[in-house]
């Protein structure tokens, strides 16, 4: 239970660093968006659905995650 905390910090700045490396992304190459990005406009609403990006970070996480676990049981 003493590690909970410390998994919350890096969980946080985890959180933290991919986003700032995605709004980097985003500013620096133009924000282009990944193929399979479904985008829906109605008259007063834009809805983006990333795909493709979703999935990509989802597996970038699951990797992390188990790295981070790991390295807590050892």
């Amino acid at each position: 239970m003493d590690d909970f905390p410390k998994l919350l910090i890096v969980l946080g700045i985890s959180i933290a660093l991919v986003g700032a490396l995605w709004l980097g992304w985003t500013r620096f190459f133009g924000g282009a968006q990944f193929p399979e990005t479904f985008v829906f406009q109605g008259e007063n609403m834009t809805c983006v659905v990333p795909i493709l990006g979703s999935i990509i970070l989802s597996i970038i996480l699951t990797i992390v995650l188990n790295v981070i676990f790991r390295g807590m049981n050892k």
